[in-house]
């Protein structure tokens, strides 16, 4: 048995997988993220580690047999997070979130000091990377940054509780913008734009490399064995591109989480940061992947949901009852609730509702809603587009992938097939665990499989031709705006 931790930013998940490669079991445990100021997202690590203990313990006890075989464990988890320990592994604060937007005047910092920045990162300074974070913490809390002994990623916090071990690998560390992604190791040029060098920051291995054991007493108390091993794991980009199958070019897939992330495979290192594309590095050596990110997806669902006092299943039916007339002149909606990453990288976008009238009811913002998020799901396809990428497949995983109205709402827009695998949230813990599987020596061949197709949605000409229409109001929505948007002193 193999086991994939993967966290995520409002749930930690596991996945018990057994060397058939069949999914055993799952179970999970959900997070909160603290916003003490606006535009601030941070998660205390410590909640990150009670979740992992009482989402095994579901696990363990509804498959003790199983949980007792487990051989090995790979980690997942959301990018970009800062997570800063002091010389005894003691966080210093709260970790600072990937959808945290404080370090917008940092970015323009890190761009001047290191003018080489877009040719060895790949990617441009955005305030949701970890370097800019840093940079705030020195101008900010200057004592914590006087402390700060490590620097580790959320899953690699994890690893740290799990195995006393710290340890990086090259796909979550290609999201710092401390990380040479050509090469897959540090550059102490970049480190050294932040003030930082290689000693505060943890070694890398690629993502089925052995990390460590298990801590003997961690084991007993999670009742496992005392030789498991842990993987180095990746980046939730990377587990959830394994899991969904995509490990050759052309591989790719987007995931409807909390965020939206549209990622395919690529054989070498291609950046393109003056499109707002990242350019990562895969779990798995010799393969990158370009990237185009959407920062609020399936959380706009939520915020709806919250806003209007309905839950998530009836708000999806409702907007399902939408007849073609009303769609036509449904509001216009920017999902730009936490800012924007690709392809405007503008950290102050607000999500704005357009065309409000007195005939505007709650099943008509739903529809609104996710066709917005679709619109900006849209404008990163066309960015990987705009400089060469071409997917040969695509999967839909995530939360949001279980609304077929949202499937093929994306499917019209994009103009293509979209593939729908059976299990579309745990999609990244199983590539965790395939890392995991893969560190035990196994072939990758015989880890790393595509899914069985559920389904398959197919465009609809006439429906691609009216969402070009309502695609091109919705971007000139947002350049007519974006001057209006406040900026902070």
């Amino acid at each position: 048995m193999f086991l994939g931790i993967d966290l995520g930013t409002t749930e930690l998940k596991v996945l018990l997988l057994s060397s058939d490669g069949h999914v055993v079991a799952t179970a999970r445990h959900p997070l909160e993220i603290s916003r003490p100021r606006t535009r601030w997202s941070e998660q205390d690590p410590e909640d990150w580690w009670r979740a992992t203990r009482s989402a095994l313990s579901v696990l363990r006890e509804g498959n003790p047999d199983a949980f007792a075989r487990i051989q090995a464990i790979g980690l997942s988890g959301q990018m970009h997070g800062a997570v800063l320990l002091d010389a005894r592994d003691r966080p210093l604060r709260p970790a600072i979130l990937w959808n945290d937007m404080r370090s917008a005047d940092e970015c323009a910092e890190l761009t001047l000091r290191a003018p080489r920045l877009h040719k060895i990162a790949g990617n441009c300074a955005m305030p949701g990377l970890t370097a800019p974070k840093l940079l705030w913490v020195a101008r900010h809390e200057r004592e914590i940054f006087r402390k700060l002994a490590c620097v580790l990623l959320p899953k690699d916090y994890l690893r740290l509780r799990l195995t006393g071990t710290k340890f990086t690998d090259a796909s979550d560390a290609s999201g710092t913008l401390w990380l040479d992604v050509g090469r897959r190791e540090w550059s102490d040029e970049l480190l050294d734009a932040c003030d930082m060098t290689r000693r505060q920051v943890p070694p890398i291995e690629e993502g089925s490399r052995v990390t460590g054991v298990l801590i003997a007493s961690v084991a007993r108390e999670l009742g496992l064995p005392s030789n498991v091993i842990v993987a180095a794991g990746g980046g939730d980009t990377a587990t959830s591109a394994l899991g969904a199958g995509a490990a050759e070019a052309g591989d790719g897939f987007l995931s409807l989480g909390t965020s939206g992330v549209l990622s395919v495979v690529t054989a070498q290192f291609r950046p393109s940061p003056h499109l707002g594309v990242h350019a990562l590095c895969h779990a798995i050596p010799n393969r990158w992947h370009r990237t185009s990110v959407v920062l609020s997806a399936a959380s706009c669902v939520r915020w709806l949901c919250k806003f209007t006092s309905v839950d998530e299943a009836c708000l999806l039916e409702e907007a399902g009852r939408v007849g073609a007339n009303s769609r036509a002149n449904a509001p216009l909606f920017l999902p730009y609730l936490s800012g924007e990453r690709t392809p405007h990288n503008d950290p102050y976008a607000q999500g704005v509702f357009c065309g409000l009238t007195d005939t505007t009811d709650r099943a008509t913002l739903a529809y609104s809603v996710l066709e917005g998020v679709t619109f900006a799901l849209t404008d990163g396809l066309d960015a990987l587009r705009a400089d060469g990428t071409r997917e040969t497949s695509l999967s839909l995983i995530g939360g949001g992938a279980r609304s077929a109205l949202w499937a093929q709402l994306i499917a019209d827009a994009f103009g293509v097939r979209i593939r729908r695998p059976p299990d579309t949230q745990c999609v990244a813990a199983l590539g965790a665990a395939r890392l995991g599987w893969l560190a035990t020596g196994v072939d990758m061949a015989v880890v790393v499989r595509a899914p069985p197709l559920w389904d398959e949605f197919v465009p609809n000409n006439e429906r691609h031709s009216f969402l070009l229409e309502r695609l091109e109001s919705f971007r000139a929505l947002y350049r007519q705006l974006r001057p209006l948007f406040p900026r902070e002193a």
